[in-house]
């Protein structure tokens, strides 16, 4: 967990063992989640097909996995087996998942900030 970690909701060191400490790495995935998240939320629609649920559920629960953000992935796995669920059993999905979205990157952010400030001390 990194010092300015808020929820615990990414195992930062599953994600630096993953990149074998590659601080450019790290950054880079991490950024590319961040921007990314939200498309891939927009797919999660109650009312739409459940093809689109799926995808997005799948994509998102995988780009999780990667980072280490493992409860997110666990509401995306939950989300993705439901795809032909009711809308308003995905809308509650969706809320947990938009939950867990928000921890996750919140506590990306704080890990970022981490990095710069140390950063700001290398020479």
């Amino acid at each position: 967990m990194a010092r300015r970690d808020l929820t615990g909701a990414v195992d930062f060191g599953h994600l630096e063992s993953y990149a074998a400490g590659d601080v450019a790495l790290i950054e880079e995935v991490l950024s590319m989640f961040r921007e990314q998240s939200d498309l891939w939320v927009r797919l999660l629609d109650p009312f739409g097909a459940g093809d689109g649920w799926r995808d997005g559920a799948h994509t998102l629960k995988g780009a999780s996995l990667g980072v280490g953000a493992f409860r997110l992935a666990e509401a995306c796995g939950a989300a993705e087996a439901g795809a032909s669920a009711e809308p308003g059993i995905k809308a509650v999905q969706l809320d947990r998942i938009r939950d867990a979205l928000a921890a996750t990157l919140a506590d990306i952010a704080a890990y970022q900030h981490e990095l710069a400030l140390r950063s700001l001390k290398t020479p």
